[in-house]
C-alpha cells in the first residue's frame, strides 16, 4: 500500500462519523418533535370525545333558559300593570 492509499483508508472512517453524528441529531430532533406532538394529539382526542357531552349540556341549558326570551314581554306587562295600579291609587287619593 502506498502512503496515499493509507491516508485515504485512514480518512474514510472519519467521514462516516459525520454521517452518524448527523443521523443521530436527526433522530433526536424527530424524537423531540414526537414528544411534543403526542400530548397535543392526546388532548385533542380527549376534547373530541368530550365534545358530544358538552354539546348535549349546552342544548339542555338552551332549553332551560328559553323562557328568558319572553322576559322582556313579562317586564312590559308588569310595567303596564304597575302603571295602572299607580293611576288607581292616585284616583283613590292614596
Amino acid at each position: 500500500m502506498t502512503g496515499h492509499a493509507l491516508a485515504q483508508a485512514a480518512a474514510a472512517p472519519a467521514t462516516h462519523v459525520g454521517w452518524v453524528f448527523g443521523y443521530a441529531i436527526g433522530i433526536i430532533i424527530v424524537l423531540v418533535v414526537v414528544a411534543l406532538v403526542v400530548p397535543i394529539l392526546v388532548l385533542a382526542r380527549e376534547i373530541g370525545e368530550a365534545a358530544p357531552l358538552i354539546n348535549d349540556q349546552l342544548e339542555q341549558a338552551e332549553q332551560n333558559t328559553a323562557p328568558l326570551r319572553a322576559l322582556s314581554t313579562t317586564i312590559e306587562h308588569a310595567q303596564v300593570i304597575v302603571a295602572g295600579l299607580a293611576r288607581g291609587r292616585a284616583r283613590l287619593g292614596g
